[in-house]
């Protein structure tokens, strides 16, 4: 999930005295604003001002470089190093307008926050949960980090699904905020992990995710995907337990377990090939092929794919329809199809986490983990 570069000239200017002064005021200044800030940025942002903040105080990075598996210090130490002889006034001004935009972004959702959506459960703080003409909609909501699935996500996305498994709306829906349906992991996960402790992550993290993907399979009612960007990891591989999959013209499906050394979950290693067939499916899940939405609309992964510009009117008048047929009939029907399977999938989403927990505990994937965050801080 790599991020546009933001380029930071090393540029060196004769600076008056009361311009400096004005630097170094708002440079404080930021730094008081960033402590009031309620909402966590994400690692990434705060990496870019702790690296400013050091070139900002200290000047080009003079710290010894840490080891390879202590994740956090050389994330934080990649990132100071990467601004090279970037002068300490600069920092300060880069360090205050980073500072700044937060503060406006922040602002902004504070706005939107106040007038609450119809029908909105309370409860949440990663997704939104909403329901209104017999639909429970289901939107992951951290559009800064493109809605990657942290821990907690993951914990109150299983609660939603429970809610909506036993409410009175008639189907449920699930789909994005913002440009990306869903990054998927959040790679996050796998650092501030001690070398100690990285068993009990492993263990842990197959353990949520097993329940993650079981409330896709025991989901009583019909189950919608409404994929309005790109896709990628956990959220493309349980697509396969969703009932029908709309996709935007813009959306993708991406799933590079093996560049992470990983390997597939979400009972796809079972339901793709019976999708799109063994070839394909190898071609996606051992060697990364990243799908447009047409593409996996013709190997059936998507139902149908609709022009960006009129997916929201066209896929939302369409479900609507679809939530006013008889909500006992769907759901008995839903049962039907899927209850030959349904043992099949539990046996099969068992194994995935098996071996995932093995993955997360080999060199390799360590590794290609480290090798992505080192790839990613030369961004």
């Amino acid at each position: 999930r790599p991020t546009q570069a933001v380029c930071i000239p090393a540029i060196h200017l004769h600076m008056t005295a009361a311009t400096m002064q004005v630097s170094q005021k708002d440079f404080q200044k930021a730094q008081e604003q960033l402590k009031l800030l309620k909402k966590d940025p994400g690692n990434e942002t705060k990496l870019k001002l702790y690296a400013l903040f050091k070139q900002a105080t200290e000047g080009p990075c003079n710290a010894p470089k840490p080891g390879m598996l202590d994740f956090v210090k050389k994330a934080k130490w990649d990132a100071w190093n990467s601004l090279g002889n970037l002068s300490q006034d600069n920092a300060r001004q880069k360090y205050a307008e980073l500072v700044s935009s937060l503060v406006s972004a922040e602002s902004s959702s504070q706005m939107k926050e106040a007038s609450p959506e119809e029908g909105r459960h309370d409860g949440y703080e990663t997704i939104i949960v909403t329901t209104k003409n017999n639909i429970t909609k289901i939107m992951f909501n951290r559009p800064d980090r493109k809605n990657a699935i942290n821990h907690q996500m993951y914990r109150e996305i299983i609660k939603a699904l429970e809610e909506a498994g036993k409410n009175d709306s008639t189907i449920a829906v699930i789909t994005g905020n913002g440009d990306y349906y869903s990054s998927g992991n959040d790679l996050n996960n796998f650092t501030n992990v001690q070398p100690g402790e990285m068993e009990k992550m492993a263990k842990d993290g197959a353990v949520l995710l097993k329940d993650f993907v079981g409330h896709f399979i025991d989901f009583p009612k019909p189950l919608v995907a409404v994929v309005n960007g790109p896709a990628i990891g956990i959220c493309v591989t349980v697509l396969g337990l969703c009932d029908l999959v709309y996709a935007s013209d813009r959306a993708t499906f991406h799933s590079p377990f093996s560049q992470l050394g990983q390997s597939p979950e979400g009972c796809s290693s079972y339901l793709f090939p019976k999708i799109m067939g063994l070839a394909k499916a190898s071609e996606m899940l051992l060697f990364n092929k990243k799908l447009t939405a047409a593409e996996a609309c013709a190997q059936g992964l998507v139902t149908e794919v609709f022009p960006d510009s009129s997916f929201q009117k066209e896929v939302w008048a369409r479900l609507e329809a679809y939530a006013s047929l008889p909500k006992n009939s769907l759901a008995v029907s839903k049962q039907l199809l899927r209850s030959m399977e349904k043992e099949k999938l539990h046996a099969v989403n068992s194994r995935e986490c098996e071996v995932l927990t093995e993955r997360w505990l080999s060199d390799e994937c360590v590794n290609a983990i480290v090798s992505f965050f080192q790839k990613k801080s030369k961004l």
